[in-house]
């Protein structure tokens, strides 16, 4: 007895049962405004804790424009982010 991917019908099926789901990493990129930071060591302790939160993969502290931009896997919590800006000593001031 043979096997075919025909059916009675003449119509012919190749699908396969294996299938593989990918699932692509979303990235979310935030810049916030934040006032006080005027040098390295301002630049260091805004990148230690805004990157020891949940979900943060990257922070990039730009002191001449006065920009904290934020890169994590979902969207932040902007009151978390500006509590633990608040805590270093710095006011975060908005989105910018």
């Amino acid at each position: 007895m043979s096997s075919s991917c025909c059916s009675t019908d003449g119509s012919c099926s190749t699908a396969t049962t294996d299938r593989t789901t990918v699932t692509e990493a979303v990235t979310v990129t935030t810049t916030y405004a934040v006032s006080g930071m005027t040098c390295g060591h301002c630049k260091a302790t805004l990148t230690k804790v805004i990157g020891e939160l949940d979900g943060v993969t990257g922070v990039d502290v730009d002191l001449d424009t006065g920009r904290v931009t934020v890169v994590g896997t979902a969207e932040p919590d902007d009151t978390l982010i500006a509590e633990v800006v608040d805590d270093a000593g710095y006011e975060l001031t908005g989105r910018a």
